[in-house]
């Protein structure tokens, strides 16, 4: 009987899953907030809730996110809700490369995507909007650009502080609304913040933002938000599902209320960065020891590692051999091309396992080689 998501063969570490390590998930600690919210709300926390999410919790977000919030499912409902009430009509502009299932949900409500152009720092502003122009144009409007601009996935990158800026400015001209994916904000590691969200420069009312508990606390929790103008929130709310459930994960989201304002989600973050920096700075020396012909750059928060290999494209079956395993570069694409780099996640295994499985991808990558 299934109960879980992540599954593999036995003995094989597969470095293509983006889940979190068992140890980071605060079992203890959450036991004891939904007890805590069972205590203080009684029968309240077990009925339908708020549309919008229970006050406590949004008011805790928007203390540190600032705007309205709509409280979601998770940052893949959050994505559902948004293509769905604000992606009619018009077709949606997306980050080469990108989260691959955020690609899926944008497909699954029949969007046009379009790959947005790029330059070495992430998405060009000024051809950004020369494309946006010609498609409005030849009737084919943009209405959406989606992007996650914080250590991104999947190459762990972020975009620069001037970059964000005249991307804003850009979407405000072109009408287009900037989908923010913050999923993996709070996950900065080496003492460094995480740059400023475009949410929290943005007078316009050009940027939707996403956020999520899945990366930061558990992702079985489903439970995240959107941030928005008080305008585009109370159009979520309008939604017929919104009036016949109420607010969804009503239970989860009073416990998690119970569990930011004790400060446990606070302590909780600290542990789980300095075990996420441990196993990616782990899986960091094992590749610079054992794949030496490996390019990447060191991220400085997420979960993911974007790897350069001369042999990437014949990889995945050789590796699947040798019980390791990984997310190859087309899969964050529109359209496929050779030559790009994979994809390492870094967060679910220990640095043991992550060790040995840089071992096992150099002697896949060897068995490439000419004899």
């Amino acid at each position: 009987m299934a109960l879980v998501q992540f599954h593999t063969a036995p003995g094989t570490l597969d470095l293509g899953w983006g889940h979190p390590h068992p140890d980071a998930l605060p079992v203890g600690e959450w036991a004891e907030a939904t007890a805590a919210a069972l205590r203080r709300y009684g029968a309240a926390a077990l009925t339908y809730g708020y549309a919008a999410g229970p006050g406590p919790l949004i008011e805790w977000i928007k203390s540190r996110a600032g705007g309205e919030v709509f409280v979601t499912a998770g940052a893949s409902h959050a994505l559902e809700l948004v293509a769905s009430v604000f992606g009619r009509g018009g077709g949606v502009l997306v980050d080469t490369p990108t989260y691959h299932l955020a690609l899926a949900t944008l497909a699954d409500h029949g969007l046009d995507l379009v790959a947005a152009p790029a330059d070495a720092d992430g998405i060009d502003p000024a051809a950004m909007l020369e494309l946006i122009e010609r498609r409005r144009a030849a009737g084919r409007p943009v209405t959406l650009l989606y992007l996650v601009p914080t250590y991104g996935n999947p190459t762990g990158r972020s975009l620069p502080a001037a970059r964000r800026a005249e991307l804003i400015e850009v979407a405000r001209r072109g009408g287009v609304t900037i989908v923010e994916d913050d999923t993996y904000r709070e996950l900065s590691y080496d003492g460094v913040p995480a740059p400023a969200p475009l949410f929290s420069a943005d007078s316009a009312d050009t940027v939707i933002r996403i956020g999520s508990f899945a990366k930061t606390v558990a992702p079985g929790l489903r439970l995240g938000w959107i941030t928005a103008s008080a305008d585009r929130v109370a159009a979520l709310v309008r939604r017929g599902y919104v009036d016949s459930g109420g607010g969804v994960n009503h239970t989860a989201a009073l416990a998690m209320a119970e569990f930011a304002g004790s400060g446990a989600f606070d302590a909780h973050l600290e542990r789980i960065r300095r075990r996420y920096a441990g196993q990616r700075d782990a899986l960091v020396d094992a590749l610079r020891r054992y794949v030496p012909q490996a390019a990447f750059d060191v991220p400085a928060g997420g979960w993911f590692l974007w790897v350069r290999l001369l042999s990437a494209d014949q990889l995945v079956e050789p590796a699947a051999r040798h019980g390791v395993g990984f997310l190859p570069g087309n899969t964050f694409f529109l359209h496929p091309a050779p030559g790009r780099p994979i994809r390492l996640a870094f967060s679910h295994y220990g640095e043991a396992d992550l060790t040995e499985a840089a071992r096992r991808l150099a002697t896949a990558a060897a068995s490439l080689s000419p004899k």
